[in-house]
């Protein structure tokens, strides 16, 4: 009786531990693969930084996680490997889900991992020097597809070098993705000064050859590149910082002044490399640019094929070994799928990136791991495919119309971008995450404010938001999808006074799954899960 009762006593801790729980289970799961993007200030539509905002989404959580929607990654991990890689392991979405029905337990509270330390107002740590866009650009409410540059001068006495450029929208709704470049010549300036707003108008580019473009880029959701020891971008004195902005369609007028947080190299860090671009276009089709043409109620894929400075329709061509660091591959909604890979001239395949199933909504540049050795003369092929049929969910046209390639969102795209340097003995072993810095986490303060309840819920389309308010204030209510994109203002900025509101609103035209209701306020928002049925 004694052996048996001492035998309980020694199984205890493992009995306890039987259970899965978040301090010890999930919370190393959340922080480190979604916390990035859910937190304040992030693109995420809810914080993810405690037990207590974690599990009150956990059925959402295991929803999108088990369908593998979220965290949103789209490249096939068994194809190539890259730098911050979000998707899950079939073992911590199996975790998740056990969690879930165990009734979310939180576990010991010692026990859980410290929240990772994130920078406030970056991804990447405290910037050199922040530059923001000289006044707001007013953004027309009419469904549209807005594609400005603005100029931003930099009126350095020296030349700078580079270890990142971060784009920070100020308006998340708005900003689709951003481009950027320097301009020496004073030509963006004119471009400028003709037009009478602020910024000019350019399509895909920043309207001029002589722009000089960077690798720094930003859809969201992306982490931004650091470069590491010896390598870097110029920013030459007296140089202007173009950023070319795609503002995608809204219903409402909105504004957006934007910054960019500048990351200088360190002194004792010069640059020995300065990185380079370059581009796959449908210039390099077998049939050239003029076969890029989507029928309608067809599948079709492409395949572009270049050797050296043909990938390099609009950049030097090269001759010489390359260590990659980066792909971006980028199509439109008709997007399908995308195959990029090199053959060298000994025969041996390089496996670039696999994204079989296209999600236009997530796209950006893909930053190896370890930077990519291409032999001189090795042979690129680019293969794409796109859906241009009725059963496309997110074909914008209905009917199917004949598509040709174009800047417009319901225009196509074949696009692929490569950064690179001037390949150097032992630049595989070059871990690119070595360069991520990080500085303190500045939490914002909740508010006292509560977002209470959406009846009916599930809803058909019609339904009623109450809300409680601490002090007056204005407030906005908006439809978002559940990876945070904007899709429609529920009810637009008001003033409502402290105290309890019952408001009513309409999603009809987004009926059958799950959405977010966010209330917006004054520096916060709250946020409520509605499903609407058909």
């Amino acid at each position: 009786m004694k052996h048996l009762f001492l035998i309980s006593l020694l199984t205890l801790p493992i009995l306890a531990k039987a259970q899965v729980n978040y301090s010890e289970d999930i919370a190393p799961i959340i922080y480190d693969k979604c916390t990035t993007c859910h937190r304040p200030g992030e693109v995420g539509p809810m914080p993810f930084t405690s037990y207590e905002e974690v599990s009150a989404w956990a059925g959402m959580i295991e929803y999108v996680t088990d369908i593998e929607y979220m965290p949103p990654w789209p490249p096939d991990q068994d194809f190539s490997q890259f730098l911050n890689e979000r998707a899950l392991s079939q073992e911590e979405i199996d975790l998740i889900s056990e969690w879930v029905q165990a009734g979310t337990p939180q576990g010991d509270p010692a026990l859980e991992p410290e929240l990772p330390v994130f920078s406030s107002g970056s991804q990447i740590g405290t910037p050199d020097l922040v530059l923001e866009m000289a006044q707001a650009h007013e953004i027309e409410g009419n469904n549209r597809d807005d594609y400005q540059v603005f100029v931003i001068p930099t009126d350095f006495d020296e030349d700078k070098e580079i270890a990142s450029l971060e784009f920070r929208p100020d308006n998340n709704r708005a900003v689709h993705h951003v481009l950027m470049a320097y301009d020496i010549t004073g030509t963006a300036r004119q471009l400028d000064a003709a037009t009478p707003e602020y910024g000019y108008y350019s399509f895909g580019d920043f309207g001029f050859d002589e722009a000089v473009w960077y690798s720094f880029v930003y859809v969201p959701g992306i982490q931004p590149l650091v470069l590491p020891e010896g390598i870097g971008e110029l920013l030459p004195a007296g140089a202007d910082l173009l950023i070319q902005v795609h503002y995608a369609p809204l219903p409402t007028d909105e504004t957006d002044q934007s910054k960019i947080n500048v990351f200088f190299k360190e002194e004792s860090d010069p640059i020995e490399r300065v990185v380079q671009t370059g581009i796959t276009l449908p210039g390099n089709l077998p049939g050239g640019w003029n076969s890029f043409v989507l029928p309608p109620n067809e599948i079709k894929q492409f395949e572009a094929t270049s050797v050296n400075e043909d990938l390099f329709t609009y950049f030097p061509g090269i001759d010489y070994d390359i260590s990659l660091i980066s792909v971006f591959p980028h199509s439109h909604l008709l997007g399908k799928s995308y195959e990029i890979f090199v053959v060298s001239p000994a025969g041996d395949t390089i496996n670039l990136i696999k994204i079989p199933e296209w999600d236009f909504n997530w796209q950006g540049t893909y930053v190896f791991q370890n930077m990519q050795k291409i032999p001189a003369n090795s042979t690129w092929i680019t293969r794409a495919s796109y859906d241009n049929t009725a059963s496309n969910p997110n074909n914008p046209s209905n009917p199917p119309r004949t598509v040709f390639w174009g800047d417009g969102t319901n225009d196509e795209m074949l696009v692929n971008f490569i950064h690179y340097v001037p390949y150097q003995e032992g630049d595989e072993d070059i871990d690119l995450g070595g360069g991520i810095n990080t500085s303190t986490y500045t939490a914002v303060s909740p508010t006292r404010s509560e977002f209470q309840a959406i009846t009916p819920n599930p809803s058909e389309g019609n339904f009623s938001l109450r809300f409680e308010l601490q002090k007056s204030e204005q407030l906005h209510f908006e439809l978002v999808s559940l990876d945070g994109r904007f899709l429609k203002t529920l009810r637009a900025r008001a003033h409502y006074d402290a105290g309890e509101h019952v408001i009513t609103a309409d999603a009809v035209d987004y009926l059958g799954g799950s959405y977010i209701v966010r209330m917006v306020g004054e520096n916060y928002s709250l946020v409520e899960k509605i499903i609407l049925q058909r």
